[in-house]
């Protein structure tokens, strides 16, 4: 098959173990910087070019849309969903899961326990506060990624600040309740085709709450409970995403989902699992492009 990894780095990791793991299936690999792409509609169809070259002849793509390009990138999917090419992951699930506050009605739509959280236009937010029994707290921008945009709230009056200075710069945002029990670990589970393939635990360094990798945050093999991979599988069904990481928080009350990620990064887990993730990717395509 002709495959397509769609990434404005193609020296990253993950691009490259994608690229490894199709030419080691004897598949033919490439990349497409979507920076590159023109989309069009020429005689009601839809028309890709790269460069000056129509790109007709794609089997499958895998998306790898960064958090800043999200709206050209989907776009760039739906394009190519339009073109009959497969996407390991379309459109619609992109842009669904990267707006934290629609994925939350999505996975609570779906009974998918996830922590208390408000949308950031409440008219009061001094009785949001006393909902979440004040502070701390946590805010995070509705687009954030690599834990960006997350603030930790320690005390009512900073909350109030945080928010007011949020609303003020028109930055739209979430409210969440700060679950001291995680005690700055989380659990990273990567879903392929309906199946959970890797699972870690990260531990955020010491003087932070994020235990994102790329901030310095630790790693581990865990194997997950029952209800913990049962979770996962059920998020990643409800946002049908047939590639995803999500993110689950272990409370007192059970696991909930903190994150569902269309495009998670393959080093961390794939480094500190020795899964081949890209393989499993690849092996889900070849499933469903007959």
């Amino acid at each position: 098959m002709n495959i397509a990894v769609l990434s404005r780095g193609e020296q990253l990791y993950s691009t490259q173990s994608l690229l490894k793991a199709g030419l080691e299936r004897n598949h033919h690999m490439e990349v497409l910087d979507p920076s590159l792409c023109t989309l069009a509609i020429e005689n009601g169809k839809s028309v890709l070019y790269y460069g000056d070259e129509i790109v007709d002849d794609l089997h499958a793509v895998i998306p790898r849309v960064g958090a800043s390009n999200t709206y050209y990138g989907s776009s760039l999917v739906r394009h190519l969903q339009a073109c009959g090419v497969f996407c390991a992951v379309e459109a619609e699930p992109i842009l669904q899961s990267r707006n934290k506050w629609t994925c939350f009605q999505i996975l609570s739509k779906a009974n998918i326990p996830v922590p208390q959280t408000y949308l950031g236009n409440a008219y009061n937010f001094e009785a949001v506060l006393q909902h979440l029994g004040k502070a701390p707290v946590i805010i995070k921008i509705l687009q954030g990624t690599h834990g960006q945009g997350v603030i930790l709230a320690e005390t009512y009056q900073s909350a109030l600040s945080t928010i007011e200075t949020l609303k003020a710069a028109k930055v739209r945002f979430i409210i969440q309740e700060f679950i001291a029990e995680s005690k700055g670990c989380d659990l990273r589970v990567i879903v392929v085709d309906g199946k959970v393939v890797a699972a870690m635990k990260r531990q955020s360094q010491e003087g932070d709450f994020r235990s994102n990798l790329h901030r310095g945050g630790t790693s581990e093999v865990i194997e997950l409970t029952q209800k913990e991979e049962s979770v996962a599988l059920r998020a990643a069904k409800a946002l049908r995403l047939g590639v995803c990481g999500v993110d689950i928080l272990q409370t007192n009350n059970g696991p909930v989902v903190l994150e569902v990620n269309s495009t998670p990064g393959l080093e961390g887990i794939e480094t500190t699992t020795g899964i081949d993730i890209a393989e499993k990717i690849i092996h889900f395509i070849e499933r469903n492009r007959r």
